[in-house]
């Protein structure tokens, strides 16, 4: 029922505490990825990893996978680099309006994790943005329209299983609506029972009915469930989410992250989560004190076993039903996911201001903007399309969590949101800074390709639905 992270390299500590603790597996962060020289992933190294934390977890005669875990979303929130394929933003899907290109692309990704040894993949986020006041999902929202966002999540979540990886739909009751990051703080949901049930819980409601077989519950204190109280640590909120017909494994957001952490100190997060329906413990900030706090709550009677075994029975057969439905199949080489990458960024690409057919750039063009990988991409895609670099119009790139823009294009690489208030007359929504996104972005610019998406959220004025007809 523990799943922890480590830092660093040391794989083989991490593999000691896992087989001494008998725990489920391990999550694999940023920081715990071999790398080349060349600053690439070492896949053999990292599937030599897997493979000895799998190996940890079967400890004591286990004879089911161990959860080899890994938050790969796309866009912004992708652990695991290059030379596995770069995906754009989750916001694609909801701009490009396609529910199957969503299951193929979660085939696509889960594909190239799976020959790597991961089993568990903490995604999609199903969470229904509000737009700019949402400061943590954004755009790792498909869409802000309920009915999208669950019909996209809930395809991409199918496509994940059809690669061979299991799927965390999060996070309930719903991240996308609150105005504070649960990384810092405890956010506060507001919304009524019933406005949650219109909005924030349909997306969930459609991963229960597409069978996932987990749901991430969220450190957010919603009023209409349990006043001031995580979620990811309230009996009330199970009891919704068990409520929408869900069977499956219940796992808690982060136990490390802000809004949880100061609140429950010693790892007493651990058993409160358990004793609220919790049945995964997802990276307690310290495995062996929560460990402990579980052995110990269990032998004062604070904590009843059987709750523990409830929980321990859904992990192990979610488990053992994963390591007898995996399909063996070809393993996908990293970065054989590229072409599609480029193609879901060509369907999404959006015009919110400008032209819609003929060429912006003619010949020559300026760049600004970004970061020094998104300009060399950018270059290089220009040359690709027979743009040169250097005088020309001026476009300006926005990053993640980037200000509004000048210039005579305005290119928004991540959520849209910085294009309302952007000067620059043509505005464009490209929802990811992959090789792929800037070909895409480079052949609307030059004339040679339309711009089909649709503004999933709105962008000031600009109402959802916005793009080229």
């Amino acid at each position: 029922m523990l799943l922890p992270f480590y830092t660093g390299l040391n794989h083989e500590a991490q593999a000691a505490m896992v087989e001494r603790l008998y725990l489920a597996g391990s999550m694999i962060m940023a920081d715990n990825v071999p790398g080349t020289a060349t600053g690439l992933v070492d896949v053999t190294a990292l599937a030599g990893v897997t493979r000895r934390l799998d190996k940890a977890s079967r400890s004591g005669g286990r004879t089911w996978p161990g959860l080899i875990g890994v938050d790969q979303e796309g866009g912004a929130v992708s652990r695991v680099g290059a030379p596995l394929t770069r995906w754009p933003t989750p916001m694609s899907y909801g701009a490009a309006g396609s529910v199957p290109l969503a299951a193929e692309a979660g085939t696509g990704l889960a594909a190239e994790l799976a020959p790597l040894g991961f089993t568990v993949d903490f995604a999609p986020a199903a969470d229904v943005t509000m737009g700019p006041a949402d400061p943590t999902i954004g755009a790792r929202s498909m869409s802000a329209d309920a009915r999208a966002a669950a019909s996209l999540s809930a395809g991409f979540a199918k496509g994940m299983l059809a690669g061979g990886v299991l799927p965390a739909v999060k996070h309930f009751p719903g991240h996308g609506s609150v105005t504070t990051d649960s990384h810092k703080g405890l956010p506060v949901q507001n919304a009524t029972l019933a406005q949650l049930k219109a909005r924030d819980w349909q997306p969930f409601q459609a991963a229960v009915k597409a069978g996932t077989p987990m749901i991430m519950t969220g450190h957010i204190a919603a009023r209409a469930l349990d006043p001031g109280v995580p979620a990811s640590i309230s009996k009330a909120t199970y009891k919704a989410l068990r409520g929408l017909g869900f069977k499956g494994v219940a796992v808690t957001d982060g136990l490390n992250m802000g809004a949880v952490a100061g609140r429950y100190p010693r790892g007493s997060a651990a058993p409160a989560a358990l004793e609220a329906g919790a049945d995964l413990l997802l990276m307690p900030a310290d495995a062996p004190a929560a460990h402990a706090a579980v052995v110990r709550a269990v032998t004062e009677g604070k904590l009843p076993l059987s709750r523990l075994e409830e929980a321990a029975r859904r992990v192990v057969t979610m488990m053992i039903w994963r390591g007898r439905t995996a399909q063996p199949k070809p393993p996908a080489a990293p970065g054989s996911g590229e072409a599609l990458s480029a193609k879901i960024s060509a369907r999404a690409i959006t015009v919110v201001s400008g032209r819609c057919k003929g060429a912006t750039v003619r010949g020559h063009v300026r760049v600004a903007g970004g970061t020094p990988v998104d300009r060399a991409r950018f270059a290089a895609a220009a040359k690709d399309a027979g743009i040169t670099l250097g005088t020309g119009p001026l476009v300006t790139l926005i990053g993640y969590g980037g200000s509004p823009a000048r210039g005579d294009v305005a290119v928004a690489l991540d959520a849209p949101w910085p294009l309302a208030q952007s000067a620059a007359p043509t505005k464009i929504a490209l929802y990811g800074r992959t090789p792929g996104a800037y070909k895409a972005l480079l052949a609307v610019l030059a004339g040679k390709a339309t711009a089909p998406g649709k503004l999933p959220a709105a962008v000031g004025p600009h109402r959802p639905g916005t793009g080229c007809r």
